[in-house]
């Protein structure tokens, strides 16, 4: 794992963003499918909570990276459960990461177009913006959705740069995900830096060969 490298931003012409463990903490979205999923499934289904998990594991593991993973769609279908109401009654569990809010406040007088960039569903991505004025921050926004694949699939950036025309060589990606990293290498992006904190209620994680970051203050 490289140690933290200072950004060089003069040869940066654009900033891609990811969401939800970059700048929004990553405990929201744990707690969420984690815990309160498998206690809202085990009342709806009859079962215990535990019996429930056991259900729900293989399910998450089936599509874990693909557009179904991130669809409150699907897993409206799949858990016969109305992932949007839950998600807006628990708005208040919503917040920033340490340090990004000063970050993207700071980052838009750099004169770099800043664009967001995430996985999440876009009624998911209005749901939290609502709660943390998120896109407010950005030049563009863009859920992955629309594109019809996620960030780790490489048809992902072809499409993306279709709406958002970038040079790959002067652009720089952060996320806390290292298969969608690794996906942004392939493309040829040029400046990656992982997030080492996604989740506030747990520990540093590796980010094997990517240079991390605890927060993304700390790349100013």
């Amino acid at each position: 794992m490289p140690n933290a490298a200072p950004v060089d931003w003069t040869s940066v012409e654009t900033v891609f963003l990811d969401m939800d463990g970059t700048l929004l903490d990553l405990a929201f979205d744990e707690w969420f499918w984690r815990e309160l999923i498998p206690r809202h499934y085990a009342a709806r289904h009859g079962l215990t909570e535990a019996a429930a998990r056991t259900v729900l594991e293989p399910k998450f593991q089936a599509v874990a990276g693909t557009m179904d993973w991130y669809c409150i769609d699907h897993w409206t279908r799949a858990l016969a459960l109305d992932v949007r109401a839950l998600k807006r009654a628990h708005v208040d569990e919503i917040r920033y990461l340490p340090g990004a809010e000063e970050f993207l406040s700071r980052l838009r007088g750099l004169g770099k177009r800043v664009v967001l960039v995430t996985n999440a569903h876009p009624e998911t991505l209005a749901i939290k913006d609502e709660r943390v004025a998120l896109t407010r921050h950005f030049h563009a926004v863009y859920s992955s959705h629309p594109l019809g694949a996620p960030k780790e699939h490489p048809q992902f950036w072809p499409r993306l740069g279709r709406l958002e025309p970038f040079d790959a060589s002067r652009t720089l990606f952060v996320d806390d995900s290292l298969p969608v990293l690794e996906s942004a290498r392939r493309h040829g992006i040029g400046c990656l830096r992982a997030v080492r904190r996604p989740d506030t209620r747990r520990g540093p994680k590796d980010t094997g060969a990517f240079i991390g970051v605890d927060r993304v203050i700390d790349l100013l």
